[in-house]
């Protein structure tokens, strides 16, 4: 029964702990990473934060600047008020090379999963504390409007060695629900 109970409480802590992103880019090079880039797919541990076409992390990535202090500027486009703008956050750097702090929407942590820079970068969007807004969003990025079916593959098993079940919204695979000003 002792072993039943410590089981038990063993699995509550387990299961009460922020969401963390097993593996990330090692080295990341900023400078690869700048340019152009197109939302191929986007994926949610909470379907409700992408289910909309206005859902709070239903957001568009259109490039990536390097900064000189070592950030990442990240151009984006979503719809507000029935109308696709434009916007800028910066990712602030951190001892990872390959995890960024951002405040959007409350703070929350990217980790770049996988890249080889050239056609396509995978990344998460997390909020690092339980909140209200807590939870995941997933982004294949490419560089070109052309889905990549093994790069989905690839992106697919990604997800899946995430601590939390992921959803891809179907619909973003070929560029289409997306926003331009």
């Amino acid at each position: 029964m002792k072993c039943l109970l410590l089981a038990l409480g063993l699995a509550l802590v387990c299961g009460i702990q922020a969401i963390v992103v097993p593996q990330t880019v090692e080295n990341l090079d900023l400078q690869k990473v700048a340019g152009t880039w197109h939302s191929l797919a986007i994926a949610a541990s909470d379907i409700s934060l992408l289910d909309a076409k206005t859902a709070p992390l239903r957001v568009y990535v259109q490039e990536l600047r390097p900064t000189p202090e070592g950030n990442l500027e990240i151009v984006l486009r979503k719809w507000e008020n029935s109308a696709c703008v434009e916007g800028n956050i910066v990712a602030q750097k951190t001892e990872d090379p390959a995890v960024f702090t951002v405040d959007y929407q409350g703070q929350r942590k990217i980790s770049v999963l996988d890249t080889d820079y050239t056609h396509y970068l995978f990344f998460c969007m997390e909020a690092p504390v339980p909140t209200a807004e807590s939870g995941m969003m997933c982004q294949y990025l490419a560089r070109t409007l052309k889905v990549d079916n093994e790069v989905m593959g690839k992106f697919n098993r990604a997800l899946e060695t995430l601590p939390v079940h992921m959803q891809i919204i179907p619909d973003l695979t070929q560029g289409k629900e997306q926003c331009h000003v």
